[in-house]
């Protein structure tokens, strides 16, 4: 169980607060039966099609700062943009001349004499995603959960991610995000500690509450509190990447190249913390390979391997069990791992060579352990970033290192060639 996770059990009277991924699925997946049935408000427009988020929250809730964070439009054009679908729905479609993404916002909820029923029998047709957003503070929520429950009466299979907003309104007086995020499974335990006290209450509450939901699908829960540069709170975009991540991991396949497109939408959102982990581990395991002792510099590289594997798991949340590893190697392949490992060992071996082990067989074996550090971190990203959508994509870590091996010995060689361009060599 991750700490936070654990954290937030502490507070609660029941569950954990955790939720499992659904397997990837078509995009057609979480549409209702009757989808071929056409939508008369769009049957005439050639961008009817793109993929829609279905919004559910009360009014003031920040579903208009959702689509702002995802789309980077402005609070003016997203207004101006919505067309209305029913007498209580509107769309919102990004770009506007040919979108990508549509957005779709139920606004009568909470209202004492809104009947949900016109609604969900337009909504359900068209939507592929279902973001129910709730002011972390806002203990009543008991319309918007009989509505999200009656969705999952009728397509119990559907995920639903669920964002807490607008975190602040706990925080006390002068009060600043928590840094490092502290809503995740990675998060620190010092930064969970600073969570005040009545937000955890109010986020368990909440999770309490929708719990009771029918259905098997997917409940994912992501705290964000989204506000604008003026507001003087950085972030402005506090759990978006959480967020993002959330929406790709319950994504039907198909959708996800169109939630990739948005300009406020990360794929992999720790990629960037990921990066300068693999390239300081491989140059450290080049550097280890520099020495001319025959059979160390593979140890010391294994070792250094085998730490940056380590922190890799420790920032995706993701512990390297033995099946984390069989699928890791299944998918490079056997065959490719015993190749590099042949090359390393005669790398190795030249190293005894008089002279010739003292340059040569040194340089070519830190290049070798470079390029093979580098492509296994970045096969290792790709894993467990797909890991975490609910994916094993074989096929896709073996290309991930096959490229990452291709990119560093054109790292490596690159990096020889500039002392030569300088008429001198490298000391």
């Amino acid at each position: 169980m991750s700490k936070w996770a654990a954290a937030l059990k502490g507070v609660l009277p029941g569950g954990t607060g955790e939720s499992v991924g659904p397997p990837r699925t078509d995009a057609k997946s979480h549409r209702s039966d009757d989808a071929s049935a056409a939508d008369p408000h769009e049957a005439d427009r050639p961008h009817s099609y793109a993929p829609v988020v279905w919004l559910l929250g009360k009014v003031q809730s920040g579903k208009t700062s959702v689509i702002r964070a995802i789309t980077g439009s402005s609070d003016a054009e997203i207004g101006d943009g919505f067309r209305p679908c029913t007498r209580t729905s509107r769309l919102y479609a990004f770009p506007q001349d040919m979108p990508v993404l549509r957005f779709l916002d139920t606004r009568g909820l909470g209202e004492v004499d809104y009947d949900p029923a016109e609604d969900m029998a337009f909504n359900e047709r068209t939507a592929h995603i279902v973001l129910v957003t709730m002011r972390a503070m806002d203990t009543d929520q008991r319309a918007l959960f009989e509505a999200v429950r009656q969705i999952r009466v009728r397509h119990p299979e559907w995920p639903i991610v669920i964002a807490q907003t607008s975190l602040h309104e706990a925080y006390p007086p002068g009060g600043d995000h928590i840094l490092p995020y502290a809503f995740e499974a990675s998060a620190p335990r010092d930064a969970i500690a600073r969570i005040p006290p009545d937000l955890m209450r109010a986020l368990a509450h909440q999770r309490t509450l929708f719990d009771k939901l029918p259905g098997r699908g997917a409940l994912l829960f992501v705290p964000i509190d989204l506000t604008r540069p003026e507001d003087a709170l950085p972030p402005a975009d506090y759990g978006l990447d959480a967020l993002t991540e959330a929406l790709a991991i319950v994504a039907p396949a198909g959708m996800l190249s169109a939630l990739a497109a948005m300009p406020g939408f990360k794929v992999d959102p720790k990629a960037r913390s990921a990066d300068p982990v693999v390239m300081g581990h491989a140059m450290a395991a080049a550097g280890s390979d520099l020495v001319p002792i025959p059979v160390a510099g593979a140890i010391a590289a294994s070792t250094i391997q085998a730490r940056m594997l380590s922190q890799l798991g420790r920032l995706y949340g993701i512990q390297w069990d033995r099946r984390a590893y069989t699928e890791l190697t299944a998918a490079i392949g056997a065959g490719t791992a015993a190749k590099v490992a042949a090359g390393i060992g005669l790398r190795q071996l030249a190293k005894l060579l008089p002279v010739y082990g003292q340059t040569a067989g040194a340089a070519a074996s830190a290049a070798a352990s470079f390029a093979v550090t580098y492509a296994l971190g970045k096969a290792a990203v790709y894993y467990l970033h797909s890991r975490r959508l609910g994916t094993t994509d074989r096929g896709g870590i073996a290309a991930a290192y096959q490229e990452a091996l291709r990119e560093a010995f054109r790292m490596a060689r690159d990096r020889n060639r500039v002392p030569e361009q300088h008429g001198g060599s490298r000391p």
